[in-house]
């Protein structure tokens, strides 16, 4: 008996391909992921094709249902996927065929290359949408360890060298304010990729009365004011792979902000440091050592933003070459997409749980913010309110530095005597700028760490991440 070739196969071919070409060419192993999506473009695309009058009512009901039970099929993990059958395209297409003769007729108008551009981009739609929630989350979760440890200060670091001191808070607002533009860009990749492809065809449109419109609105392709999108070139409405290459330029920044968050993280859960504490449910041990501690997810973190820029990179590489329109290379599109989506949507996810089961360590923190080095800008700051130039007054307290290392002493240890030895502008009120307390008091600037401003931040983000919920406005009678 003669197998029976890929529906895929057009009259044009006198016998399916070998065996080890369909399994080289297939992408069902991962675009079967896009079901949702395929099911859904096929509602809207066999409701079109009722209202030009290609379908009749009964037949869109019998394409409908169809398509409603193969879904329910897929959901459950009873739906045989044939690889002979290349896509999830043609699977699902298929099948529905098999039980409803009017689903020949649903591919009326529309290419595989224009319905894969559909799918990609509902997909991205719906994915995104629930990475946004989980950048939310995880900025909520920053928030929470802020407030509980609001009053903690610790050094501020440039060059991994002590610097200044801030609150700990203020620390991780860097990193809230840093996810809240990786919100924005991919708010902004969704917008450009809310637009329907679907109509293209395969490059050149077709030559029925479809009303893309129509199609762009029942699958929410629309604009503020509710106005249908469509693509306006059908070349580039198949080929366009920019909506993907934008979130995955988003998605790789935000892998090295959640990596760079996971690097602090590290090295304060370190001996050296040794400011915070991750819970036990958060870390691993060793297969060897006893008495270690690892912050593997925080590692984890770190090593996962490799593979997320490199899926940018590998999408860049593939575009750079292809001439218009389609080309079966964008088949390599999926599972570089699919993968960046996955690898930041859990790595945000874990992030927050990992930070809300973090605690501070105020005393050592206390510990290491009390270094009176990190206010030496402070006694510059001193010298300039005096009058003095700034760059003298850093030069004059970098003086100070030497002289008090020189003597094996911190720097607020030294004498008054020996602080007018270098210039006389020094009076006795000047030891009052080592008072930590009164340091951070006069550290007010908008978006400065002090102890008006940070609190400040941290009720603006909360209410942000946390509105209130809206009250009645009916009138009252």
């Amino acid at each position: 008996m003669k197998e029976r070739e890929p529906v895929s196969r057009s009259g044009r071919f006198e016998q399916g391909p070998a065996a080890d070409v369909a399994k080289f060419t297939e992408s069902i192993s991962f675009d079967w992921r896009l079901w949702r999506q395929d099911i859904r473009g096929s509602v809207a695309h066999a409701r079109m094709l009722r209202k030009i009058g290609v379908l009749t009512a009964a037949e869109l009901s019998s394409i409908e249902a169809g398509l409603k039970e193969i879904g329910g099929e897929i959901e459950k993990g009873d739906f045989q996927w044939k690889l002979e059958l290349e896509d999830v395209h043609m699977n699902i297409e298929a099948e529905l065929t098999r039980r409803a003769p009017a689903g020949a007729k649903l591919h009326t108008g529309r290419s595989r290359n224009d319905q894969v551009a559909l799918d990609l981009r509902l997909w991205l739609r719906d994915e995104a949408g629930c990475l946004l929630e989980e950048i939310r989350q995880l900025q909520g979760a920053m928030i929470r360890l802020g407030e509980r440890h609001s009053s903690v200060l610790i050094p501020g670091y440039t060059h991994l060298q002590r610097a200044q001191p801030v609150h700990f808070a203020h620390h991780l607002l860097a990193y809230v304010e840093m996810l809240d533009r990786d919100f924005a860009r991919v708010t902004q990749a969704l917008d450009r990729n809310n637009v329907c492809p679907l109509g293209n065809g395969a490059l050149a449109g077709s030559t029925l009365p479809l009303d893309r419109n129509f199609v762009a609105a029942e699958l929410g392709f629309v604009d503020s004011r509710g106005r249908p999108r469509v693509t306006q070139n059908s070349m580039d409405g198949v080929s366009d792979r920019d909506f993907a290459i934008e979130f995955c330029a988003a998605a790789a920044l935000l892998a090295v902000h959640l990596s760079r968050l996971a690097e602090d993280l590290v090295l304060w859960a370190g001996t050296e440091f040794d400011f915070i504490r991750i819970a036990d449910a958060y870390t691993t041990g060793s297969s060897l050592m006893p008495q270690k501690k690892n912050p593997d997810i925080a590692e984890l973190t770190r090593g996962k933003s490799g593979r997320v820029i490199g899926n940018l990179m590998a999408l860049l590489t593939l575009l750079k070459g292809l001439p218009m329109t389609y080309n079966r290379d964008l088949q390599e599109d999926k599972e570089r997409l699919f993968d960046s989506m996955d690898t930041v949507r859990a790595t945000t996810r874990i992030c927050a749980a990992m930070l809300d089961n973090t605690s501070v360590k105020e005393q050592n923190c206390a510990k290491a913010a009390s270094d009176p080095a990190l206010l030496a800008t402070d006694l510059a700051d001193y010298l300039v309110r005096k009058g003095q130039p700034f760059r003298q007054a850093h030069h004059a307290v970098g003086a100070l530095v030497a002289m008090a290392e020189k003597g094996s002493k911190p720097l607020n240890q030294l004498t008054l005597a020996e602080l007018q030895s270098v210039t006389p502008l020094f009076a006795a009120d000047v030891l009052q700028t080592f008072d930590l307390a009164k340091a951070m008091d006069r550290r007010n600037l908008t978006g400065a760490p002090g102890s008006r401003e940070v609190p400040r931040q941290l009720a603006r983000w909360r209410k942000i991440l946390f509105p209130a919920p809206k009250t009645s406005t009916r009138a009252k009678k």
